[in-house]
């Protein structure tokens, strides 16, 4: 474990709500595999979006260079909420710096979307009711910054809701790292317990090319036991 995931338990502040901080804590139990070149740290959650909410966020460094961002949101609302599925709801963001040629790519959005469905598919008992959009970021410099080259990037916002009759089905410490899988995806890290294979459009700045649909250009497969280490 971490000495970051150690203090983001440190902080983790009760409640008042026993079957909130039982989740908060199923919630970081998925921050047990995460490796050395991604660090995670508490930030507040937001505020109105539901009565009870707790945050992580990441950043992803590969070589030494910061490559990807990344927040994951735990909502939990006892009454429920329309297009929940249930009284607990996910929400993340993942960011990305890619080539340009990649950011132009027609298949970015499916297969970024593929990137966190597939992980959610391998990982977790079940999830319901997910949405979200991703999105294609240049960023250009202008006046003092005009010689800047223009940066592309790449940003996933996702939520969707665990599916169980209760915290032990639910499993959110799973859905933690689905998330994390995702984020290492985007970044061109090497899968969870395996090693990253060359994608067919060849490497960039973030790992292989668009086409292997998965992290680093590997699928990332439905069937945990070719895939490696599985959360549960």
């Amino acid at each position: 474990m971490s000495d970051t995931y150690a203090q983001v338990m440190r902080s983790a502040q009760r409640s008042g709500a026993p079957v909130f901080d039982d989740a908060v804590a199923a919630f970081r139990s998925g921050l047990d595999l995460v490796g050395d070149d991604v660090t995670i740290e508490d930030v507040p959650p937001p505020k109105r979006l539901a009565p009870h909410a707790t945050a992580i966020a990441a950043t992803a460094h590969r070589d030494g260079d910061e490559v990807a961002t990344g927040r994951l949101v735990l909502l939990f609302d006892p009454d429920g909420n329309d297009g929940w599925a249930g009284m607990f709801r996910l929400v993340a963001y993942v960011h990305a710096e890619i080539e340009p040629e990649v950011a132009a790519d027609p298949l970015l959005g499916e297969v970024g979307w593929t990137w966190l469905t597939e992980a959610l598919d391998t990982y977790t008992p079940g999830y319901a009711a997910e949405s979200g959009t991703v999105t294609r970021v240049i960023t250009e410099g202008f006046g003092a910054k005009e010689e800047d080259l223009p940066l592309t990037g790449f940003e996933l916002r996702a939520s969707w809701s665990p599916e169980g009759s209760d915290l032990t089905d639910c499993d959110l410490g799973a859905h933690v790292l689905a998330w994390y899988a995702c984020l290492r995806a985007a970044a061109g890290l090497e899968p969870l317990g395996t090693r990253s294979l060359p994608g067919p459009t060849g490497p960039g700045p973030t790992g292989p090319g668009l086409s292997g649909r998965g992290p680093t250009g590997g699928s990332l497969p439905h069937d945990p036991d070719r895939h490696g280490q599985r959360y549960r």
